[in-house]
């Protein structure tokens, strides 16, 4: 506070002066008094403080430097991620390498070894590591010393390469034998199901019933592409679908057969008795229809499988024990055949149960694609030429059963809510139900439609 006391009154000093024409001397000496003593002693004190640190970071800096510096071989980039991959897999170089002149893929597995194999170094990197000399002043870093302890071994590289196509061989071989027994079942199933042939017999039979009198109005087949289009077909109510018309029937005669429920009523409550064992009836017939989606489990699997995609693994898999057979040429070549024995044994013994499993699945493929050939001309007949995808007729059936799944959980709430309706009302002994597809009906032959 007194320096600034003080520097105001200089300040109302300096400006009396210079009203009055004479402050050309006493300016100059408070300029250098007041700047001098209020800040360039301060300045200067920090200024020092400031050089001071920064000296010492210098020193830090210079200390922390490598001596020797790292010579980096590799790219800066892909050497810290590889540093960062050592890291984080914890094992150490010589588990690696022992594993590598083994032959031993169970010691590795498959994560580590497809992270070896990231970490490949180019043909120039190679050269440049292999020419590296320990006595050089310049030292490895931790990504370099590690591919340089690598590629002391033969053809180190094309031994992670054919180690990595054996961890996946069993597991790949799996999925293929799973998938190719999938579409196998799923024919077996469309071909079997009994309660899938008489919707396609139903749908037949309503069709050739509404086309009477036309050219349409005797057909043996159809393409199971229609099944999608009966929800659109609408009956004289607007609402009730052909599909809708079709499951009920079914239920009817499903329920019927189930329950052997034909026999007449002598109770005095005859008419109640008969619309609830109807109900329960309709619901035994329900339960069976609605169970087709659990009949064609394997059918909806195979809806989602892509046949390119399981021809394309077929191959890369027949192809990938070629990395076998050539690293096992190459160290049948080598001058250090002797030490790599063991190598040698382990890559010989996967070759003979390999090769076996291939060719096994190559026939497991033929087999399963002629069988998916064979259903989708079963029902397609010479139009499953025109089919592009392989697998469609699964598609289809997979998307019917989505459909028919609605329109009987649809069917099952009419039920319930007519057994209500009568409950709350007195109905006549006969009711008439309303005729939604009276060409249908009118036309109905008294034959053994509701017969399996």
């Amino acid at each position: 506070m007194l320096i600034s006391y003080h520097f105001v009154c200089q300040y109302r000093i300096l400006l009396l002066y210079y009203c009055v024409g004479e402050l050309n001397d006493l300016r100059c000496r408070l300029n250098e008094d007041m700047i001098e003593t209020l800040f360039m002693v301060n300045n200067s004190k920090e200024s020092l403080g400031i050089a001071i640190k920064d000296n010492a970071r210098r020193q830090i800096v210079q200390s922390a430097s490598p001596m020797p510096s790292e010579n980096r071989v590799l790219d800066p980039k892909k050497s810290q991620n590889i540093a960062i991959l050592l890291r984080a897999l914890n094992v150490t170089i010589d588990e690696v390498c022992d594993a590598l002149r083994e032959g031993n893929c169970d010691t590795l597995g498959t994560e580590l070894l497809e992270s070896l194999l990231k970490m490949a170094p180019t043909n120039d990197e190679e050269s440049k590591l292999k020419e590296f000399q320990d006595e050089s002043p310049f030292k490895l870093g931790p990504a370099e010393k590690f591919l340089k302890v690598v590629l002391d071994i033969p053809f180190a590289f094309k031994r992670v390469d054919a180690m990595l196509y054996i961890a996946n061989f069993d597991s790949e071989l799996e999925y293929l034998k799973k998938s190719f027994e999938t579409l196998e079942v799923a024919c077996e199933e469309l071909r079997n199901s009994r309660m899938f042939l008489k919707i396609l017999e139903a749908v037949l039979r309503t069709g050739n019933r509404m086309n009477v009198g036309t050219n349409r109005g005797d057909a043996h087949a159809f393409k199971l592409d229609t099944l999608l289009k009966l929800v659109d077909i609408k009956g004289t109510d607007g609402k009730t679908s052909l599909l809708h018309f079709v499951v009920q029937e079914i239920v009817r005669t499903e329920g019927s057969r189930i329950s052997g429920s034909n026999h007449p009523h002598t109770s005095d409550n005859v008419q109640q008795y008969t619309l609830q064992d109807e109900v329960d009836i309709k619901k035994l017939g329900l339960q069976v229809v609605s169970g087709l989606g659990g009949e064609l489990t394997n059918v909806k699997k195979a809806a989602a499988m892509d046949s390119d995609m399981l021809s394309s693994d077929v191959a890369k898999l027949a192809r990938g024990i070629e990395k076998v057979v050539r690293v096992v040429k190459l160290n049948e070549e080598s001058p250090l055949k002797e030490t790599n024995q063991k190598f040698s044994d382990a890559m010989k013994g996967f070759l003979e149960r390999g090769e076996q499993e291939i060719l096994k699945i190559q026939v497991q493929e033929k087999n399963a694609l002629s069988k998916v050939k064979e259903i989708t001309e079963y029902f397609h007949g010479n139009s499953a030429k025109e089919e592009a995808h392989p697998f469609r007729i699964f598609m289809v059936v997979r998307d019917f059963l989505s459909i028919l799944d609605g329109v009987c959980k649809e069917v099952g709430k009419v039920n319930e809510r007519t057994l209500v309706g009568f409950r709350q009302s007195v109905m006549p002994a006969n009711p008439i139900m309303p005729t939604f597809f009276p060409e249908i009906i009118g036309k109905q032959p008294s034959d053994s439609s509701e017969s399996d």
